[in-house]
C-alpha cells in the first residue's frame, strides 16, 4: 500500500522528533519517545556492536574479481529481479533516487537510477561490492530490514551513523517459497526530498519477484492459488500454497496471511487442516471454504513433472571461434613436490599442516593437491577464507547453527563447514585473520573433536584432517597478542613455506609452458626473446595470480601469426625490461621434517622481500594505498594487513 502524503509540518515535526530522540538516546535514555520501535532496536544493537555514531564507518568494497564471483553466485536472483529494477528505474531517475539489489547478507550487487545521486551515494559507499550489513555500517534500511525480516524505511537522522543522514531509504527483503531471505530491494534517495511512495513501490516490486518464484518451480506437486476476490487470481496478491501428498511444503506471504499462518506451518499442516472438502481437479476454478470459515476463490494447478535428463552424448565442437581454456595452475618445483609428499604422509598420521607463502603463491592449489593425494580424496574438502568473510559470518559458517538461532537463519539450520568436513579435510585459508574469539572456539573443537552449533543443541562428533594457510607471520602475531599461542602450537606442527614465483628456477621455461597451456592446443602467438626475458626477470609481487593474469591479457591482445615484443607488456614490466638483469637466489627448501613451532615459520628473506616490495610500491605511488594495492595485484585490505604487521610502520598522512 502506498503511503498517505503527510503535510510539510508533519514532516518537519518528524525530523525534529528524530533529532531530539537521537540526542536523548545518545545521552543514555534507553527508550526515548519520537522514534519507531525497529529503529530503536537497531540503535541498541549498534551500541552493543561497539559502532561509533559519529564520523564515517569503514566500508571496504570487494575487489572486482570477488564482486564478479558474488554476482555470478546470485545470477538467478539478479535475472528474476531485472524487470523490477527496470520498472523502478524510471521512478528513481525522476525522484533523484537509486534502486539497489543486494544479496541475503546485504552486499550490494547492482544499482540503477539517478547518476547525480549515485555520485553522492558513492561518497558514503552506497555502491556495488559494499556490504550494508547492520553490524558493519549501523542502522540502515538494507541491513536493518534484513535483521528485522520486514520492509523498513530509514530516513535521515534515523541512520545510526551521522554520515548516512543524507539518505532516505526504503527496503524490503525477498523471501523464497520456504521463507528464507534470498535478497533485498532498496530505493534510496536524498533525505532532503520527501519520497512519499518509496515503500509502496519497493513492496510491490518485491511481491512481484516473489510471485514469479513459483513459476515452474514445483514439478509434480499441487499448487493452490486463492483469494477472497476472484479478480486477484493470477496477480501478485493471490495466495499460493504448494502441497506434496496433501502436505504443505511451500507458500507465499499473501497465502499465509490470508489463512492467519506463519512459516512454521510448512511441513506441519495438511490440506485438510486448512480447507474443507477435497483438493479438486487441476485447472478447475471453484469456491472453497477455509477451516476459519472464509469463502475463497481457488484454482488448483498440477505442474508437469520434469522428464528425466537424456543420457549425455558428446557434442560436436563449435565450427569456429576460440575455445575457453582454464587458466594453468601453479606448478611445483622438485623441492616443493617433495614437501607435498611429506605433508600428505603427515596428514595421514593426523598431524595438522600449515602452509605459508605470499599472496598468489598457490597455497589453495597445494592444499587441494594434498587432499587429492591422501586417503581422504573421495571425502569432502571444506574450504573457508577467514579474511574474505565478515567477522559476523565466520562463526556461523564454521560452526553452523540450529533453526531459529538468530534472525535471518535458515529454517532448517545450517550444519557448518566443520561438520561438512567430517571424514575429509578442513582447509582454513588466511587463518591469521581469524578473530580471537573464534580462535578459542576452534581450539576447543580441535581438542575435543566435537562441534556445538550456534543456538545450542547437542555436540556433534567430527573427524577431519586440518590444513591451514596464511601469508602472515603467525609467530609475530602471537608475540603481538593477535593470535593465540596455544592454537598456533596446535596447527603449526608441520609448516610448508611455498616459494614465491620469483624464486623458482628456470622461469623462462615457466613462461613458455604457461603460454602454451593458455593457447589450449591451438598455435600460440609468438613471444619475442626480449618479452620472455622481461616476463622471467620480473619480481611478480602478485605471484602466480598476477603472472597468469598478465599472460592472459597478452594472449588476448596478440594477433594470429604475429609476435609480441616488450612494448606489449604492462608499464611496470616494461620498466623492468630496461633494467640490468638481477641475480636472485632461491630460499632454502621447505622444512625437511616436522619442527617445533617455536621457531620461525618462514625464512627471513621472504619477509624482507615482501616488505621491500610493498615499500617500493608505496614509494612509486606516493603513499597511495589503493594505487599501490592495484600495482601489487592484491586487495587493499590485504595491503593494510601487511602494513599493520610491519614493525615501525606508520599510516601515510
Amino acid at each position: 500500500m502506498l503511503q498517505t502524503i503527510p503535510s510539510c509540518d508533519a514532516q518537519l515535526f518528524s525530523a525534529q522528533a528524530v533529532a531530539e530522540a537521537r540526542q536523548r538516546f545518545f545521552s543514555g535514555e534507553t527508550a526515548p519517545q519520537g522514534i519507531a520501535a525497529p529503529i530503536l532496536r537497531s540503535w541498541t544493537r549498534c551500541v552493543a556492536h561497539g559502532l561509533p555514531a559519529g564520523g564515517r564507518l569503514p566500508a571496504e568494497p570487494l575487489g572486482a574479481g570477488e564482486l564478479r564471483q558474488r554476482r555470478e553466485k546470485a545470477e538467478s536472483l539478479r535475472r528474476r529481479c531485472r524487470p523490477e529494477l527496470e520498472a523502478l528505474h524510471a521512478d528513481a531517475a525522476v525522484t533523484g533516487s537509486l534502486v539497489i539489489l543486494t544479496d541475503p547478507t546485504g552486499l550490494v550487487l547492482d544499482t540503477v537510477g539517478s547518476a547525480d545521486f549515485a555520485d553522492r551515494a558513492a561518497k558514503v559507499a552506497l555502491l556495488p561490492g559494499v556490504s550494508w550489513s547492520e553490524s558493519v555500517l549501523g542502522t540502515n534500511a538494507i541491513g536493518t530490514a534484513l535483521v528485522e525480516r520486514r520492509p523498513l524505511e530509514v530516513r535521515g537522522g534515523e541512520h545510526y551513523a551521522e554520515a548516512h543522514g543524507i539518505l532516505s531509504c526504503a527496503a524490503a527483503p525477498i523471501l523464497d517459497p520456504y521463507g528464507d531471505v534470498i535478497g533485498l530491494l532498496d530505493l534510496s534517495g536524498p533525505a532532503a526530498v520527501a519520497h512519499l511512495h518509496a515503500m509502496g513501490l519497493v513492496q510491490l516490486a518485491v511481491s512481484q519477484v516473489e510471485h514469479r518464484l513459483f513459476e515452474g518451480a514445483f514439478p509434480g506437486l499441487d499448487v493452490v492459488r486463492f483469494h477472497a476476490d476472484a479478480s486477484f487470481l493470477g496477480t501478485s496478491r493471490e495466495g499460493i500454497l504448494v502441497f506434496e501428498d496433501y502436505r504443505l511444503v511451500a507458500a507465499n506471504r499473501p497465502g499465509l496471511a490470508q489463512l492467519g499462518l506463519g512459516w512454521d506451518a510448512l511441513k506441519s499442516r495438511r490440506y485438510s487442516d486448512l480447507f474443507d472438502g477435497s483438493l479438486g481437479r487441476p485447472g478447475e476454478d471453484r469456491r472453497v471454504r477455509s477451516t476459519t470459515g472464509d469463502t475463497l476463490h481457488a484454482r488448483v494447478e498440477r505442474q508437469p513433472a520434469r522428464a528425466p535428463a537424456p543420457p549425455s552424448t558428446p557434442r560436436a565442437a563449435p565450427a569456429a571461434g576460440p575455445r575457453p581454456v582454464a587458466a594453468p595452475e601453479p606448478c611445483f618445483d622438485a623441492a616443493t613436490e617433495q614437501a607435498l609428499g611429506r605433508a600428505v604422509r603427515l596428514l595421514e598420521a593426523g598431524v595438522p599442516v600449515l602452509i605459508q607463502g605470499e599472496t598468489g603463491s598457490g597455497k589453495d592449489i597445494f592444499s587441494r593437491q594434498m587432499h587429492g593425494r591422501s586417503s581422504r580424496a573421495g571425502r569432502p574438502f571444506a574450504a573457508v577464507n577467514c579474511a574474505a568473510l565478515p567477522e559476523g559470518l565466520i562463526e556461523s559458517e564454521l560452526f553452523g547453527y540450529e533453526d531459529g538461532a538468530f534472525t535471518g537463519a535458515r529454517r532448517a539450520g545450517f550444519k557448518g563447514l566443520l561438520r561438512e568436513a567430517d571424514g575429509g579435510i578442513l582447509f582454513l585459508d588466511e587463518i591469521g585473520d581469524m578473530p580471537l574469539a573464534l580462535q578459542t572456539r576452534l581450539l576447543r573443537v580441535l581438542q575435543e573433536r566435537e562441534v556445538t552449533p550456534l543456538g545450542g543443541g547437542k555436540p556433534v562428533p567430527v573427524d577431519f584432517s586440518l590444513v591451514c594457510a596464511t601469508h602472515r607471520d603467525l609467530k609475530q602475531l602471537v608475540d603481538a597478542g593477535a593470535f593465540r599461542a596455544d592454537l598456533y602450537f596446535r596447527i603449526a606442527q608441520y609448516t610448508v613455506a611455498l616459494p614465491a614465483l620469483r624464486h623458482l628456477p628456470d622461469r623462462e621455461a615457466l613462461v613458455h609452458r604457461f603460454w602454451r597451456e593458455l593457447a589450449g592446443g591451438a598455435p600460440a602467438p609468438a613471444l619475442s626473446a626480449a618479452c620472455v626475458e622481461a616476463l622471467a626477470r620480473y619480481s611478480w609481487p602478485g605471484n602466480f595470480r598476477q603472472f597468469v593474469g598478465t599472460l592472459k591479457v597478452l594472449h588476448a591482445l596478440a594477433d594470429p601469426g604475429g609476435s609480441l615484443g616488450p612494448e606489449a607488456l604492462p608499464a611496470e614490466l616494461r620498466d623492468s625490461a630496461l633494467q640490468q638483469p638481477q641475480t636472485d637466489t632461491r630460499p632454502s627448501a621447505p622444512d625437511e621434517a616436522p619442527h617445533a613451532p617455536g621457531g620461525a615459520c618462514m625464512g627471513d628473506d621472504l619477509q624482507a622481500v615482501t616488505r621491500a616490495t610493498i615499500q617500493a610500491a608505496l614509494a612509486a605511488c606516493n603513499g597511495n594505498i589503493s594505487m599501490a594495492a592495484r600495482r601489487l595485484g592484491i586487495h587493499r585490505s590485504t595491503l593494510h594487513r601487511h602494513l599493520a604487521a610491519t614493525p615501525g610502520h606508520r599510516k601515510p598522512s
